[in-house]
């Protein structure tokens, strides 16, 4: 615990008094410092500690601290530290690539006692994989629910190329009322290998085992191009373009003798239909075969369901989304979310300018 002492002096011939002030906190009138306040925020959304497992567990250090407070102090720093996220949005957003993904967040509903489904969405700006210079970051939005207004709304100014799923939400991004070519799809080999998988797994069907390995084959030539510039990541390419070519060459003669209406071929189709999607990235090296990077970027928020088990409210799923953002990108760039909350916090509460909020981003911050 920091203990301050701030006496007071008085002047014997004037009777002035004077103290020094109180250092800067980051919360208006409240008690809590910047380590305490990243403390929390850390446990709660990177280790998945809920509230009030965090009470209990000052409880047993003799403080007593209600997961209440806790919450006012998570809305306040969520809002304290808005312009970092709309500066990492704008950053994510400028990207020639992005990613996407969703997954579900359990919220209360008021009045009823019971929960209902929102979204948590995710769009993630990466090129490591080619060494691009540009730093990555992660910006994550709330949703009530999975309408497809809900990614046409995060994507109204992207321009560029959008790796994703299959969902029918994004369809109309590609070729709805926007200008032909705005947003490129980009489609991900994981999510047709996995319906083959499934199917494989659940029939043992040999058809679908040799969809598997095809798919194999296509990752098996990807991997020397991984990490390479991107010039030379392209050129190699082609050997992943002849194992693509061998998919679909299968994938058409597999269909030819299947019935329309059974699961294995349902599950081909799903690759026949997007087979330009499929087949993009083996033009470009800035383009994955996938949309791992997405999902990985969702992986904690799973994790962080089982122990906290729901949301209070939409207003909580929108501060969840914008700590996720903060605590996501710091940790895309290699550096530790707590320590650099702390120093963000610090640096606030002293009163940091708006218009430098980018030295305080986590690949400027590394530095």
């Amino acid at each position: 615990m920091i203990r301050y002492v701030r006496p007071k002096l008085a002047c014997q011939r004037c009777d002035a008094i004077s103290q020094a002030p109180a250092p800067a906190l980051p919360i208006l009138r409240g008690k809590a410092g910047p380590a305490l306040l990243a403390h929390v925020l850390v446990s709660k959304y990177a280790d998945h500690l809920p509230l009030y497992r965090q009470a209990e567990i000052y409880a047993r250090d003799g403080v007593d601290l209600d997961r209440s407070t806790m919450a006012d102090w998570v809305g306040h720093v969520s809002w304290l530290l808005q312009p970092l996220v709309d500066h990492i949005r704008s950053h994510v957003f400028a990207a020639a690539k992005i990613h996407t993904d969703d997954t579900t967040l359990p919220v209360l509903a008021p009045g009823n006692g019971r929960t209902k489904t929102g979204r948590l969405w995710v769009y993630v700006r990466h090129d490591r994989n080619w060494q691009g210079s540009d730093p990555p970051a992660a910006v994550y939005f709330y949703s009530p629910d999975r309408k497809g207004e809900r990614p046409r709304s995060h994507l109204a100014g992207f321009s560029g190329f959008l790796q994703a799923d299959g969902y029918t939400g994004y369809d109309q991004l590609y070729a709805g009322d926007r200008p032909a070519g705005v947003i490129v799809e980009v489609a991900c080999w994981v999510h047709c290998r996995r319906k083959l998988f499934d199917e494989w797994k659940d029939t043992g069907s040999a058809t679908a085992h040799a969809g598997v390995k095809l798919i194999d084959a296509i990752y098996h030539a990807e991997a020397p191009a991984r990490g390479q510039p991107l010039a030379e990541r392209t050129r190699m390419r082609a050997a992943s373009r002849i194992a693509v070519d061998a998919f679909f060459r299968w994938a058409d003669e597999a269909l030819n003798g299947l019935s329309t209406k059974g699961n294995l071929a349902k599950a081909i189709r799903y690759a026949v239909t997007r087979r330009a999607a499929l087949t993009r990235f083996c033009d470009d090296g800035r383009l994955e075969p996938d949309n791992n990077r997405a999902e990985n970027c969702l992986r904690g928020i799973a994790l962080g369901r089982r122990n906290w088990t729901f949301a209070g409210s939409d207003k909580g799923g929108e501060r969840a989304a914008a700590i996720y953002t903060l605590i996501e990108t710091a940790k895309l760039n290699g550096v530790d979310p707590e320590a650099w909350l702390r120093d963000v916090l610090t640096r606030v509460a002293d009163g940091h300018p708006v218009n430098r909020i980018a030295e305080l981003m986590p690949w400027a911050w590394s530095k």
